[in-house]
Formats: structure tokens, C-alpha cells, sequence
């Protein structure tokens, strides 16, 4: 199957998705092409591939945090991943972070239209007050926003010992796993190949502490 071949119905397949969630993701793809006009929300060559290059790319976290209650925070959320699409596939009590005030409102706007209940904060991620995301962070994501070292410096303020850490990588994922661990360490580190990216992988971490 070529990329663009792989559209809403591929992905319900591949995902397991509910007809009420792809009806919400079809509404988000329309949004998408519509502000991308004016908004560079993502690469213009992967608009034809957004269901597999987006969409099921960040879907594929959502089964990574099973167990894992409270709050999800996904920090630079740009035009939604993966912390919208976990939201739109059910996911409860989901925290968007993005500093840029044009995505922040199309995050808003696209979450509206969906009916889907997500908090949007427009703060950069080191300026946003740990004590006002509530009591228990379980999951913190990020895809396509820094190297591991920096993330794990974000995710440090807000994860606790059993916060589960969830980030997309690329082909460079072990170099920058390696590079990371000199300053940090985790309890547990697993590593799971990408169901969109035969060169990706998703790393899941917990117990992150400064070494």
C-alpha cells in the first residue's frame, strides 16, 4: 500500500478506532487542510499521508499508556501530536502545551469542533507552573520537539516516580538515548518499533531522575 493510499478507513484498521472517533479525526484532517493555508501546521508534503504520517504515528502512544491514570501532558503540541488525536480517540484529561499563539488557537478551535474536552495552555514549557496541572501527571509526551536530553529537563518538573514518558524518534533515537542518560536516569526504558516508520520507534520511560 502506498502512503497515500493510506486514508481515514486504513487507519480505523490499523488503529481499532470507534466509528465516533474517526468521525472526530475526520473533522480534524479537514481542519488541517484548511489552516495550513495560513499556518504551517505541518510539513506540506505529508498533507497527502497525514492519516499514517500523523494520525496513526501518534495513535500508536495511546496503548503504550495503559495503566497509567491522571493527567496527560503533552508539551509542544504544534497542530496536535499526539496529544490531541489520544484525546479524540477518548483519552480524559489531556493538557496541550504550546507556546505559539496561532496553533494554541487552532488547537482550540479544532478540539471545539470535534467536541472533544482538552485544556490548551498557549506558556512555554519551562514558564508553566507545575502546581497548576493538578495533582497527578501520568503520562507526558512530545514528538518532533527536541532531543531526548532536553525532554527529559522539561518532563523533569512535572513527572513523578510513575509517570510514564512517551516520545516518538527517529533513526537517531539511540545516539540520542545515549547522550541523555549521562545526565539522567530512569527506572524503566523499553522500546517499541513505530507502526508508521520503519525507521521509528517509540520510547517509553519511568522513574526519571537527574543523575
Amino acid at each position: 500500500m502506498t502512503p497515500t493510499n493510506f486514508q481515514a478507513a486504513e487507519f480505523q484498521a490499523a488503529s481499532g478506532c470507534s466509528d465516533a472517533a474517526l468521525a472526530r479525526l475526520e473533522i480534524y484532517a479537514a481542519q488541517l487542510a484548511k489552516w495550513q493555508k495560513a499556518i504551517n501546521l505541518v510539513a506540506p508534503n505529508t498533507l497527502p499521508d497525514l492519516w499514517r504520517r500523523h494520525f496513526l504515528d501518534s495513535a500508536q502512544v495511546l496503548p503504550l499508556a495503559e495503566g497509567a491514570g491522571g493527567t496527560w501532558l503533552d508539551l509542544g503540541s504544534g497542530a496536535g501530536f499526539p496529544g490531541l488525536v489520544v484525546a479524540a480517540l477518548g483519552r480524559e484529561n489531556v493538557i496541550l502545551v504550546e507556546s505559539d499563539t496561532r496553533k494554541a488557537v487552532f488547537l482550540r478551535e479544532t478540539a471545539r469542533l470535534m467536541d472533544v474536552s482538552v485544556t490548551v495552555r498557549s506558556e512555554r514549557i519551562e514558564a508553566v507552573p507545575r502546581e497548576t496541572l493538578g495533582s497527578e501527571i501520568g503520562v507526558i509526551s512530545a514528538r518532533a520537539l527536541a532531543q531526548l536530553e532536553q525532554l527529559f529537563a522539561w518532563a523533569a518538573r512535572f513527572a513523578g516516580p510513575e509517570t510514564v514518558l512517551l516520545f516518538p524518534k527517529g533513526r537517531q533515537a539511540e545516539d540520542e538515548l545515549t547522550l541523555a542518560l549521562k545526565s539522567w536516569k530512569v527506572s524503566l526504558q523499553e522500546t517499541f518499533p513505530s507502526q508508521s516508520d520503519g525507521e521509528g520507534r517509540i520510547l517509553r520511560f519511568r522513574g526519571l531522575v537527574a543523575r
